[in-house]
């Protein structure tokens, strides 16, 4: 198939809805989790969750890394603006997410925040405007991070003082590997992530099915991807033998991207990493390596740690382990909306509450 439409073929859904209503019909329930938010997005906008059996759940991870960012790494970007040659340069989703006392969007009319496509744009800006020091916001699982390290390269090889990143990037297998663990999501099978399988490959997901026994696919974004990889999901829970299966490979290769990897792996070393929410999961976030610590914002500047407060009322943490939904909230539509945010799972388009909202409402 090469066009939207053939994925979107309706008759084709219904045969394959059919087809896991059947091969189900047996099973006690099954939990299968998602970890991508751009799957949560595609599971609520074809209404897919609602129409699968009642004892097939699917449920939504920690799939939006605007999400999973602590928030006190939102009140250490906040502080970066008060300091007078310091300009913030971020992805969009980023702006909303609100802080202890404020958040980056509240800062931008001052100047010193500004949105970016990539990390490049921030970094030629940086070569540019050599009065001011430019931190750019690294907040991405494996899909953007060879991106960044690509600008951390440039600047490198152009040999800039004044460009630096504040890495909040974290990998997601450790994650998945925690969840798998965790007896109150008791999961029996993960739809991995698409865009970050395109890079780390079907091998990174082995550990995961071979220790925990737990039944992996990697899924494309359409709702047939989507619907056949769930169905992936329920045979290999009916034949009691976990692996991990390619649904996405017209995209998504054995090895993934090498090239993207070994930037990833120059550029990058491997550290322990605190996700909202979750708590600090081991060997699962990211930090400049020793050759490019010179780029590292946290090694060139003393900035004093903030006061973080907790979110009151908000279960985004409880979200994002998949215990809870967003109708589980007393806040959701209510009080907390895209305008008026009580946690970032309402402000990221990839955010579980943000997708609940657009299209449940």
């Amino acid at each position: 198939m090469k066009y939207i439409d053939e994925f979107r073929n309706l008759d084709i859904a219904e045969k394959l809805y059919r087809l896991i209503d059947e091969e189900a019909k047996d099973l006690r329930q099954v939990n299968f989790m998602e970890v991508c938010g751009t799957h949560t997005m595609a599971v609520e906008r074809f209404g897919i969750r609602r129409l699968l059996p009642e004892n097939v759940k699917l449920i939504s991870g920690p799939g939006c890394p605007v999400c999973v960012t602590p928030k006190d790494y939102i009140d250490k970007a906040i502080a970066l603006t008060a300091i007078d040659d310091i300009i913030v340069f971020s992805f969009g989703d980023m702006l909303k997410v609100p802080g202890t006392n404020s958040s980056l969007l509240k800062q931008r009319p001052s100047g010193k925040v500004k949105v970016v496509y990539s990390a490049m744009d921030a970094a030629m800006f940086a070569e540019n405007n050599k009065d001011k020091r430019i931190v750019f916001l690294g907040i991405g699982f494996e899909t953007t991070v060879p991106t960044v390290a690509a600008s951390i390269k440039y600047a490198k090889k152009k040999k800039l003082k004044n460009f630096f990143v504040y890495s909040g990037h974290k990998i997601m297998p450790p994650a998945m590997k925690l969840l798998a663990r965790d007896k109150h999501v008791n999961i029996k099978g993960f739809l991995c992530p698409a865009h970050v399988s395109a890079i780390i490959g079907v091998k990174s997901y082995n550990e995961i099915s071979r220790k925990y026994n737990i039944p992996c696919v990697i899924a494309g974004f359409e709702p047939l991807d989507i619907l056949q990889s769930i169905l992936m999901l329920v045979r290999q829970v009916r034949s009691k033998k976990a692996k991990v299966e390619n649904q996405y490979n017209r995209v998504v290769k054995a090895s993934g991207n090498i090239r993207a990897l070994r930037l990833i792996e120059e550029v990058f070393s491997i550290k322990d990493s605190e996700w909202r929410g979750i708590g600090v999961i081991p060997k699962s976030g990211l930090i400049l390596s020793k050759r490019y610590a010179d780029f590292d914002i946290e090694n060139n500047i003393n900035l004093q740690e903030p006061k973080t407060s907790v979110d009151k009322g908000c279960i985004c943490g409880s979200v994002l382990k998949g215990i809870k939904t967003p109708l589980d909230c007393r806040l959701f539509f209510k009080k907390c909306n895209p305008n008026n945010p009580y946690g970032a799972c309402m402000v990221s388009s990839e955010g579980t509450c943000a997708a609940y909202y657009r299209y449940r409402k």
